[in-house]
C-alpha cells in the first residue's frame, strides 16, 4: 500500500512559507501557525516571554474580545490551541472543511493583530505563576527541569520554557510589544495545513490574511551551548520518592547518527519491552516509573534517563542504568531484538501519521530543521538501514562516564554519589 502524500509548498512575497497536504478523505482541516522562535532565543531578564506572549494572543484582538474568540470558535464545533517548546511556538486550529474561512481569519487575527491589554497582562501574570508552581510541585516535572537547567548551564536552552517568579513578575506590555514585532515576521514562521483543502485556493485565502506581515530580519541566535556532566543532589524531604535524572549529550536532530540514536534509546528505555524497563521494573521491582528519552534540537541534544524509586534503592537504580550503558557498549544487540525496536520505531512513525493535526507538524518541523520533506517510506528505510554495530558505536560514543549528568531530587538521607561511580 502506497502512503505517498498529497504536499505542495508556496513562499509568499513576504517570505512566509504556506505548506498544504491534501486528505480528500476527511471532513476537516488543522492549520497551524508556527514561529520559529522558543524558550532558548530569550535572554536570561526576559525568560518565559516566549510562553507569556503565546497566552497573551488569546486574550484578544484589535477586533476581537477574548470571549468573542471562544465564541466563534465554539459556534463552529473548531478547537484552537497553542503551545511554546524550546524551539518553536505554534498557535493551531481543525475545523470542519466548511468552516475554514471562520477558523483562518480567528487564527490570523489573533497571530497578527494582538492588543497585550495591561488590564489582561496581570491576570495572565497570575495564571502563569500558578503553572510555574503546579510544575515545582510535580517531583518528575522539577527534576527534569532542574536536570536540564545543569545539563545546560548558563544558555537560555537549560532556562524553563515558563520562566521563573522573577522573570515572569517582570515582564511588562512593551517586553510583549517588542517580542511580537521582532519575532512574528515573514522570515520567521510557517503557515502549514493539513485536510481536505485546495493549495492554491488556500494559499490565497493565507496570503490575504497575511499581506500586512513584513517580512523581518534574518535573526542572529546563539550557537550551541556546551552540555555539563554535574552532579546535583537536592533534598527534597516532602517527596516520598528519589527522582532520578541520568543522561549524556546526544545528536541533534538533523545529524545523520538519528535513526541509530533512535534505535539505541528505544533498545535502552523506549517502551515496556526495553531493556530499562524489564530489568528495573519488571525483574527487580524497583520502580512503577522508568524510562529512556531523546530530545533533540537543531544543533545539539541529550539522552536522558528517568526513574522514580525509594531512598535506600535510589544508587542501585543508578547501577543497574550503567550496567545496561556497559551491556550496550560491549555486546551488540541481538539480530531479534534490533528486529523487534526497528519495528517499534516504525510503527509509531505510522501511526503518529493517522491524524490531520499530526500531518499538519510533521510538515512544519520538516520545513524548518530540514527545509525539505521526507516521505514515511523514506524515513522507514533508513530505520531498517540502522545494524547493531552502529547502535554499538553510537552507545560507545555516547556513554562516556566523564560526560554523564545525573541529577537526584527527593529525601536523601544520606545518598552520595560521585564520578567515580558513574564507570560504565
Amino acid at each position: 500500500m502506497s502512503t505517498e502524500r498529497n504536499r505542495r509548498r508556496t513562499v509568499l512575497p513576504n517570505g512566509l512559507i504556506v505548506l498544504t497536504e491534501r486528505m480528500d478523505y476527511l471532513r476537516s482541516v488543522a492549520m497551524g501557525v508556527w514561529i520559529k522562535s522558543g524558550s532558548r532565543c530569550e535572554t536570561p531578564e526576559v525568560n518565559g516571554i516566549s510562553h507569556f506572549v503565546e497566552h497573551m494572543l488569546f486574550k484578544g484582538t484589535r477586533s476581537r474580545s477574548a470571549q468573542r474568540i471562544a465564541r466563534e470558535m465554539d459556534s463552529i464545533g473548531g478547537n484552537l490551541d497553542a503551545f511554546t517548546s524550546k524551539e518553536t511556538i505554534c498557535f493551531n486550529v481543525k475545523s470542519l472543511a466548511d468552516h475554514v474561512p471562520i477558523a483562518l481569519d480567528i487564527l490570523t487575527d489573533m497571530v497578527m493583530n494582538p492588543t497585550f491589554a495591561l488590564p489582561d497582562i496581570e491576570r495572565e501574570r497570575g495564571v502563569i505563576l500558578e503553572e510555574i508552581k503546579i510544575d515545582e510541585d510535580n517531583p518528575d516535572v522539577l527534576v527534569h527541569e532542574l536536570f536540564t537547567q545543569s545539563f545546560w548551564k548558563g544558555h537560555p536552552l537549560g532556562k524553563p520554557i515558563l520562566g521563573t517568579t522573577e522573570t515572569v513578575a517582570r515582564l511588562g506590555q512593551q517586553h510583549l510589544f517588542d517580542y511580537h514585532n521582532n519575532r512574528f515576521h515573514g522570515g520567521n514562521m510557517v503557515f502549514s495545513a493539513a485536510g481536505n483543502l485546495d493549495h492554491d485556493h488556500f494559499t490565497a485565502l493565507v496570503a490575504e490574511k497575511f499581506s500586512a506581515l513584513n517580512g523581518g530580519n534574518t535573526l542572529n541566535e546563539l550557537a550551541a551551548p556546551e552540555p555539563s556532566a554535574r552532579i546535583i543532589l537536592r533534598n527534597k524531604k516532602a517527596l516520598e520518592q528519589v527522582q532520578i535524572c541520568l543522561g549524556v549529550p546526544a545528536p541533534s536532530i538533523t545529524d545523520e547518527n538519528r535513526y541509530a540514536t533512535l534505535i539505541l534509546n528505544t533498545v535502552l528505555g523506549g517502551g515496556m519491552s526495553s531493556r530499562l524497563f524489564q530489568t528495573i521494573r519488571e525483574e527487580r521491582g524497583l520502580a512503577y516509573s522508568v524510562y529512556s528519552d531523546l530530545s533533540p534540537y537543531r544543533d545539539t541534544g541529550n539522552l536522558c534517563v528517568f526513574a522514580g524509586t525509594s531512598t535506600g534503592k535510589a544508587l542501585q537504580v543508578v547501577d543497574l542504568i550503567l550496567a545496561e550503558f556497559r551491556n550496550l557498549k560491549q555486546t551488540p544487540i541481538a539480530a531479534e531484538e534490533l528486529t523487534r525496536a526497528k519495528d517499534q520505531v516504525k510503527g509509531n512513525i505510522l501511526l503518529g501519521l493517522e491524524s490531520s493535526n499530526a500531518r499538519m507538524a510533521n510538515l512544519a518541523r520538516q520545513e524548518m530543521y530540514f527545509h525539505q520533506f521526507f516521505s514515511a517510506e523514506e524515513i522507514i528505510a533508513r530505520v531498517d538501514e540502522v545494524d547493531a554495530a552502529q547502535v554499538q558505536t553510537m552507545a560507545q560514543r555516547l556513554f562516556d562516564p566523564e560526560r554523564i549528568a545525573v541529577t537526584l531530587l527527593g529525601r536523601l538521607d544520606g545518598v552520595k554519589l560521585n564520578r567515580t561511580k558513574l564507570e560504565c
